[in-house]
């Protein structure tokens, strides 16, 4: 179920470290620190946040770290951001090269316990966490919401590349993981897509970065 845009085959090299978020920010996360709650799916704050755009996802970000830093919980050395889709990538795999973290699952069968999707959803965002996680202790890598990525969107390079940013311009940022309304084809870890910075959706939402800043 492989598309175009997967390809061609890159290798990459991450030598920076990250911290990455278990869990999709959830909407009781971003009202703490936003104020507000956009997201069309309400009830229950533990449900991922969504109908926010990559500006919104970028702005949660740096208010988290400012919050962060003014409670002496933060360095002005590290920040919040974004993951690169290497880093969201390498974080959904766990290791793996199979199309899931879980295995190949050639026929979709197991899905439903890793993913909330078209098929298991009931076409809502589930609270997050509620399915299995991947081998590194991450949950929602695939389904529930999509999630933005710091990169513009664009072709891979090929070849070997290290840290990779993505395109150095574009119309549309990426994103990566498929959503509560997705078809299971979707969820797959080498999935990508895009949206551009000013959209939003009721399936989009985001995970954060802890990572020391670059010089």
């Amino acid at each position: 179920d492989r598309s175009g845009d997967e390809g061609p085959q890159t290798q990459v090299t991450l030598k920076r470290g990250f911290f990455l978020g278990r869990y999709q920010v959830t909407q009781g996360e971003y009202l703490s620190v936003i104020g507000s709650n956009p997201s069309y799916f309400t009830g229950d704050t533990n449900r991922p946040v969504e109908t926010v755009n990559w500006n919104d996802a970028t702005n949660y970000c740096a208010q988290l770290t400012a919050r962060e830093r003014l409670a002496g919980r933060l360095t002005a050395f590290w920040a919040y951001r974004l993951p690169t889709e290497a880093e969201l990538e390498y974080a959904r795999r766990a290791g793996t090269t199979n199309r899931f973290s879980y295995g190949d699952d050639p026929g979709y069968t197991q899905l439903a316990n890793h993913a909330w999707y078209s098929a298991n959803s009931g076409n809502t965002t589930h609270p997050v966490g509620g399915e299995l996680p991947n081998r590194w202790g991450l949950y929602d890598m695939s389904g529930n919401v999509w999630q933005w990525c710091s990169d513009w969107y664009g072709n891979y390079p090929g070849g070997s590349v290290t840290d990779p940013q993505g395109s150095v311009s574009g119309s549309s940022r990426v994103i990566r993981g498929g959503g509560y309304n997705s078809d299971a084809r979707t969820c797959r870890s080498a999935l990508r897509y895009y949206f551009t910075p000013s959209n939003w959706s009721t399936a989009v939402g985001f995970r954060v970065v802890l990572a020391p800043v670059q010089p």
